[in-house]
């Protein structure tokens, strides 16, 4: 999070505190010349997604504010108690997978990831949206559906671009899922207020994979609908309470989802969060409101992982984190430039 008080802001640092390191959770601030401040802070995602990284954000903006929180946490596990007997699909193994059995790529197969942030004006959202929707076979697309399934063609038109059997690999793409208000409806009554203030990790990662030629040919409208699909067969009840069992079933073994596990014959592979309901506004520590904020998710591998933000400014536009391969980042670029626009010092203070 950066908070600005100063139009010029030269980002050399000031003075820096770190707070004491935790098992779970580190935080950080970073005074800079101006007068603003950067603010930092890690999260176990075993423990912790990032809807609940946001209501701590809050939380300690509000309490440093001397303001009455807004959100009362639930630490309240017994929300995603599985059932007994436990009971779950095979759409689940379908999208996770021991650790254990998982591939092991070998090391030097997939291009080196890095890291940019990109700003994407409100008015190319829309159009992505219009363009990705066929109201003709099904209702409107949202625009993360329309962002992702937009994303999901530039990779693989740049993975078809090297040449080679490329086109017929399969790339594959996730986007992240919460379960709270899936969860929400238990068995005597109505328990959305108390999963919405669940403190945890209660996300899925359904994924879709489509060869690289046909993602490269296919409209946009035709990939969105792909992107539908796959997202529907997780965001139910079901699938979370499915999801859970399975986990208490193969515990203490880790899991991973399978769009992370990847072998020598597939290719490029990515994952689409959601930051877009993470509050950036709201963190006020009681010296101004913030000027942006962003994410940063280092998992290792060759997956990628995207992370939309909503812009703290409230103009509708996104702020969009992407880890990347570079030469993923660098087509996406040259081949959309309209879109995907690199941040710089004067989008933020503009």
């Amino acid at each position: 999070m950066a908070h600005q008080k100063a139009t010029n802001l030269p980002l050399s640092k000031k003075k820096r505190k770190s707070f004491p390191p935790y098992p779970i959770r580190k935080a950080s601030a970073t005074g800079l010349k101006c007068g603003g401040m950067v603010i930092g802070c890690t999260f176990d995602h075993r423990v912790a997604d990032a809807y609940s990284a946001n209501m701590f954000l809050v939380a300690w903006a509000e309490t440093a504010a001397s303001k009455p929180l807004t959100t009362i946490p639930s630490f309240r596990r017994s929300l995603l108690s599985p059932r007994r007997p436990g009971l779950y699909g095979c759409s689940i193994d379908d999208f996770y997978v021991p650790v254990k059995a998982t591939v092991v790529v070998p090391k030097g197969l997939h291009d080196p990831i890095t890291s940019r942030i990109y700003h994407i004006p409100c008015e190319q959202l829309d159009r992505l949206q219009s363009e990705a929707t066929d109201l003709k076979n099904g209702r409107p697309r949202t625009k993360l559906e329309s962002f992702s399934a937009f994303l999901w063609k530039m990779v693989a038109k740049h993975a078809c671009s090297n040449g080679g059997d490329a086109e017929t690999k399969i790339c594959k793409m996730g986007i992240v899922v919460d379960g709270r208000r899936r969860l929400s409806i238990i068995e005597g009554g109505l328990n959305e207020e108390l999963m919405i203030r669940y403190f945890g990790n209660v996300v899925s990662i359904p994924y879709g994979g489509k060869s690289g030629d046909e993602l490269k040919e296919k409209p946009l409208s035709w990939v969105a609908e792909t992107v539908q699909e796959f997202l529907e067969n997780a965001a139910t009840k079901e699938h979370f309470q499915g999801l859970i069992d399975w986990v208490e079933a193969h515990r203490p073994e880790p899991a991973m989802v399978r769009v992370y596990s990847c072998s020598k014959d597939d290719g490029p592979a990515f994952v689409v969060s959601s930051g877009r309901g993470f509050t950036v506004a709201e963190v006020d520590f009681g010296w101004g409101k913030p000027v942006f904020g962003s994410c940063h998710f280092r998992w290792g591998g060759g997956c990628g992982y995207v992370m939309p933000m909503l812009s703290p400014d409230g103009s509708g536009d996104w702020v969009v984190y992407m880890h990347l391969s570079k030469g993923q980042l660098d087509y996406v670029e040259t081949a959309a430039p309209h879109v995907f626009k690199r941040l710089s010092l004067d989008l933020i203070t503009s």
